[in-house]
């Protein structure tokens, strides 16, 4: 195997496959990446098991073949180089990179021991989809997902596609996250990926510089992305999600408007007390058109007071900031809407108008002083 390239262009490839590389394995070859010269172009794979990842590039190929290399030390010296051509070459069991002015020699794997990352299932189903519209679903969502992996499911996005909608929906027994988004589509299909490896897809869509749209195809078990040039296959999760709709309260018997970006300040600013106190505790209290922020710690106490259209009874409830917080920074809208039923039921923040996301929060206990 011998090729040319740009080294900015094959750093930045190598960049995006490496989000798929193992840090946790047994297996050599996982923490490899599979480098295969053909017809005048690269291609880049690496692999978890779970999500595998597949990026072309332009090549100046000499001689065909593949080859696995070490991805991080090869990594590091591709980045390290000047923005020139590079050649790399096989010899025997080593790899060679060379500049005009510089030259490596690293070791490699064989090809045959790289797992097969998947091909398209047949009979699959293709869906068409803006990518930016995916990569919002997915910030919108995935931060609400379970990091514990004996959860199970919920460490992942449940997909739900719908004729007309998409859903997308996560949860982790604290707060659940959903966005919805219009979109065509022939059939139904509901699937669950791995917030993880989903977060990694939204990141590879923000590098990508084609705007076509993206395509997911979808099997029985396993899920393939194709955006531009880069190809991700994705693990389908096993298991029933949790019926979210029958946790999500329809009713409420107070409902604020507030300003969303003087919500996300004060609750910053309450947040730098609470976070010295105990599960974080913020204290709300609806009273006629204001809502009192407090929080207090051994070190002090907080009060913030900011104006609210109110419908229905005064309330006094508690949260944990963060919770809010993260809800908060997801929301791009200047106002949002609260809906709450009494201080140990779920809250429900909602959009002024629409139904383009909702988010679940559980509240916490106000201890008696």
């Amino acid at each position: 195997m011998k090729f040319r390239c740009n080294q900015q262009v094959l750093s930045k490839a190598l960049n995006t496959v490496s989000k798929a590389v193992s840090n946790r394995t047994t297996l050599p070859v996982l923490k490899g990446i599979l480098m295969t010269a053909r017809e005048g172009s690269l291609l880049l794979t690496a692999s978890d098991l779970d999500i595998s990842i597949t990026r072309q590039i332009d090549a100046v190929v000499e001689e065909e073949g593949s080859v696995v290399v070490m991805a991080r030390l090869f990594g590091d010296i591709i980045r390290k180089l000047p923005n020139e051509e590079i050649t790399i070459e096989q010899e025997e069991d080593n790899v060679k990179i060379s500049t005009i002015s510089s030259e490596f020699t690293v070791i490699s794997l064989p090809p045959e021991e790289f797992p097969e990352t998947g091909k398209r299932e047949e009979n699959d189903h293709t869906i068409s989809i803006d990518k930016e519209i995916l990569r919002n679903m997915i910030r919108k969502t995935g931060f609400a997902a379970s990091i514990e992996e004996s959860k199970g499911v919920l460490t992942g996005i449940l997909t739900e596609i719908k004729p007309e909608e998409m859903t997308m929906v996560a949860l982790d027994g604290f707060r659940l996250a959903l966005a919805n988004e219009p979109m065509k589509s022939e059939k139904e299909e509901k699937f669950i990926i791995s917030a993880k490896i989903m977060n990694e897809i939204g990141r590879i869509i923000g590098e990508e510089d084609e705007e076509d749209d993206l395509l997911i195809h979808l099997g029985k078990k396993r899920a393939v992305v194709q955006t531009g040039k880069t190809e991700v296959v994705m693990r389908i999760m096993e298991g029933e999600f949790i019926r979210y709709r029958e946790i999500i309260p329809t009713d409420s018997t107070t409902k604020i408007i507030i300003g969303r970006e003087l919500f996300q300040g004060s609750m910053e600013r309450a947040s730098l007390l609470s976070r010295e106190g105990k599960n974080n505790l913020v204290k709300l209290v609806i009273k006629g058109d204001l809502l009192t922020i407090t929080s207090r710690s051994e070190e002090g106490n907080v009060k913030e007071e900011i104006a609210i259209d109110k419908e229905g009874e005064d309330l006094e409830i508690g949260f944990n900031s963060k919770y809010i917080m993260d809800v908060l920074k997801e929301i791009d809208e200047e106002k949002i809407s609260l809906h709450l039923k009494t201080s140990v039921t779920p809250c429900v923040v909602r959009p002024t108008e629409g139904n383009r996301y909702e988010y679940l929060i559980l509240p916490v206990r106000i201890p008696t002083m």
